[in-house]
């Protein structure tokens, strides 16, 4: 067996306005779910290129003053915002109707580049590290979604499914060589008070 444990802490960024800017309540979020990282031993913070994602990055490795000082935040493009697989018509349950109009072949076909390589840098174990790491990732729901369905082994038209993820959400993937991948933790907001939890969604109730 080669390389060592892998862990993945998928973040969703804050709660954004109409123009991708975080709002108040998302730079409260990120504090919130930066506080509770502090508690790992992070060797990395990658994040999403899009404002929403990197801003979100940036409040949340403020507040991980118990950190070592040379905690790597940085860009990562495989994480930015896209859908990674355009079900065909036999895929579609009855929910996704309609959800996909408009999706033509090349956009399909981008998106699916664009999966592959997320998958590629962070669906697997790291060969290259002998000793276990601890990665965030400040990304998006469609992205997260379509991780949780690799490390699941899920048919791809499934990360549909999986994309309720709301802002500053934290989900835990762990890859090791030669094992099948584990989802530890899913969607998991108790890090943040009632008020600021669920955002991102239109309507509904929420436990």
């Amino acid at each position: 067996m080669t390389g060592a444990g892998r862990t993945l802490y998928l973040v969703r960024h804050g709660e954004a306005d109409a123009l991708g800017q975080l709002t108040e309540t998302g730079r409260e979020q990120s504090r919130l779910i930066g506080r509770r990282l502090a508690r790992v031993p992070l060797d990395a913070v990658w994040h999403s290129p899009l404002p929403r994602a990197a801003a979100s990055a940036s409040i949340l490795a403020g507040e991980l003053g118990a950190q070592p000082p040379r905690v790597l935040v940085d860009a990562a493009p495989e994480l930015v915002d896209h859908v990674p697989h355009v079900p065909t018509p036999e895929e579609l349950s009855p929910s996704g109707t309609g959800f996909f109009d408009g999706y033509g072949r090349a956009e399909a076909q981008a998106g699916r580049r664009s999966a592959e390589v997320l998958v590629e840098r962070f669906g697997r174990a790291n060969a290259r590290h002998q000793r276990p790491t601890h990665e965030v990732l400040v990304t998006h729901a469609y992205p997260s979604a379509w991780l949780v369905r690799e490390a699941l082994g899920a048919p791809p038209a499934r990360w549909l499914s999986l994309a309720g993820i709301a802002n500053a959400a934290l989900t835990v993937i762990e890859h090791h060589a030669g094992e099948p991948s584990g989802v530890v933790m899913l969607n998991d907001l108790s890090h943040l008070p009632e008020q600021l939890r669920w955002t991102g969604f239109a309507g509904g109730r929420r436990p």
